[in-house]
């Protein structure tokens, strides 16, 4: 902060701001990689789409891609 330089005062006060946020995720060794992978696949989904025609089709589309559910027959082996 006693720094003549504005730059680096600006990332001082960043840094001051959110340290005991770095803090947590260094020691508890926390990553935002699982949620940026299923960001990853949800924009692979709108790509793909080439467009909905309102945000309920769209949000259907992730659970149908993304949700995990069986949605094969009864009967069938899939």
């Amino acid at each position: 902060m006693r720094s003549g330089l504005e730059p680096i005062k600006k990332v001082a006060g960043a840094i001051k701001d959110r340290l005991w946020g770095i803090l947590n995720a260094v020691v508890l060794e926390v990553s935002n990689g699982p949620a940026e992978g299923l960001n990853s696949r949800i924009k692979m989904i709108k790509v793909r789409s080439r467009g909905f025609r309102n945000k309920k089709r769209f949000a259907s589309a992730i659970y149908f891609h993304l949700g995990g559910l069986n949605l094969y027959p009864e009967g069938v082996v899939g």
